[in-house]
């Protein structure tokens, strides 16, 4: 899943950066408000964290700019943990969620599993559907014959993105884009590959090509 984090303390996006992509997350950051809503109406993230105490252009303005474009996606608000108004006009204007500075970063990634799975009205810890459970702690895929798969990161991500998608018809541009950061080799090619290796794991039926529009990952 891509990730956009718009945040201006450089420390705080390296400490960040890592464990986030360590999680599956294939992170763009924006230091400040203005690109930060530019880069969050380009279509192609899945999930957002957003300072409110940005230069440029603050936080909450940038939001409710998003959502005057009717822009849903899923944005999840930093304040300091004493401003409780902050909170209360992120929510008003549209924030998801909300987590308190300082925070603990297995606090943030719980939280963003659990509003990745509510935007997709998937509920748990773990992702349970086509008949498949993703352990996203561990990485690894049970399969319906109970065996349990360790996945690479890639293999994680777009296995990921395919169960939180299924019966669409996602195009190799599509899957790149919500796999990869921008600073990732995009190679399309890159994408057969891996799903070449899913199917190895889940069965060659089980991902549809679709000639000229992209892939289908099947619901049964």
């Amino acid at each position: 899943m891509r990730l956009l984090l718009v945040e201006d303390d450089s420390e705080l996006v390296k400490s960040l950066t890592k464990p986030l992509e360590a999680a599956g997350y294939a992170v763009d950051v924006a230091d400040n408000g203005i690109d930060g809503e530019y880069l969050g109406n380009e279509n192609i993230y899945d999930i957002a964290i957003l300072d409110l105490g940005l230069p440029r252009r603050n936080g909450l303005e940038v939001l409710a700019n998003w959502r005057k474009k009717n822009n849903k996606l899923p944005v999840i608000i930093l304040t300091a943990r004493d401003t409780w108004q902050e909170r209360v006009d992120g929510f008003k204007v549209g924030a998801d969620d909300y987590i308190g500075k300082p925070f603990h970063i297995e606090e943030l990634l719980a939280r963003l599993t659990a509003l990745l799975h509510r935007s997709k009205q998937s509920p748990g810890g773990t992702l349970s559907t086509c008949g498949l459970v993703l352990d996203e702690e561990r990485q690894t895929v049970e399969t319906e014959d109970g065996q349990t798969h360790s996945l690479t990161g890639t293999e994680f991500r777009l296995l990921r993105y395919f169960l939180l998608n299924p019966g669409l018809i996602l195009s190799k541009s599509k899957l790149t884009d919500h796999i990869y950061n921008f600073d990732s080799d995009k190679d399309s090619n890159v994408i057969e590959a891996y799903i070449k290796r899913l199917r190895k794991i889940l069965g060659k039926d089980r991902i549809e090509t679709h000639r000229g529009q992209g892939y289908v990952f099947k619901e049964y």
